[in-house]
């Protein structure tokens, strides 16, 4: 994918998420998401504020926090969550065709977008089919990638397949299963490890998240 289909891509994703979150309950604002220990109003907090980052601003924020990225986060969200959920959600909506991203390839807003609109979706049960292009784009990026996420660490020594698409990496024990499912647990998700299969899955099972 090229940086133009990138980011038109993220704009449709983060259109849909904005629609299918316009209709849920309060309770469902705070369910646990499967990110740390955020609610899904937080994950879709720190969305709109990785959205408003920038080279000019990341650097004194982080120094802000005694370069703690975590308390960095935990800080913008705060700012982001608004009054209400309906805030939460009207500053989401705001930010849909932003250009604004962290320093770093493109391809982690790509990877932001996706991941977190995943953990949003998951606890909820709210189907959602993620262009495969895509998701194919992402796990691209990550196996490669130890930064922050520690995806290239995750999954060394390991073999994965999708059986939804033409995609596999790696070697040793196999851990086979859908394209989303593939892509959130090399992030470190465990949730999506039940829909995968293979001798490798316990391995990445005992992985820290």
């Amino acid at each position: 994918m090229d940086k133009a289909a990138i980011w038109r891509t993220i704009d449709t994703e983060r259109g849909s998420l904005a629609t299918d979150l316009g209709p849920i309950s309060e309770e469902q604002w705070n369910t646990l998401s499967q990110c740390n220990q955020w609610s899904v109003r937080d994950v879709l907090a720190h969305m709109t504020a990785t959205a408003k980052t920038t080279s000019m601003n990341f650097l004194p924020g982080l120094v802000g926090t005694g370069f703690k990225f975590n308390e960095l986060s935990d800080k913008k969200i705060r700012e982001e969550r608004g009054a209400s959920s309906a805030e939460t959600l009207a500053r989401f909506k705001a930010i849909e065709t932003s250009r604004k991203r962290p320093p770093g390839p493109i391809g982690t807003m790509l990877g932001e977008t996706i991941v977190h609109a995943e953990d949003i979706r998951g606890p909820l049960a709210i189907a959602h089919e993620y262009p495969g292009e895509a998701l194919i784009e992402v796990a691209d990026f990550y196996k490669g990638s130890n930064l922050i996420l520690h995806t290239k660490s995750r999954i060394d020594g390991l073999s994965l397949r999708a059986t939804d698409a033409s995609w596999s990496h790696g070697s040793g024990p196999e851990v086979a299963g859908p394209m989303l499912a593939l892509v959130m647990a090399m992030v470190g998700r465990k949730q999506p490890l039940d829909r995968l299969s293979g001798d490798g899955v316990a391995t990445l099972r005992g992985r820290r998240a």
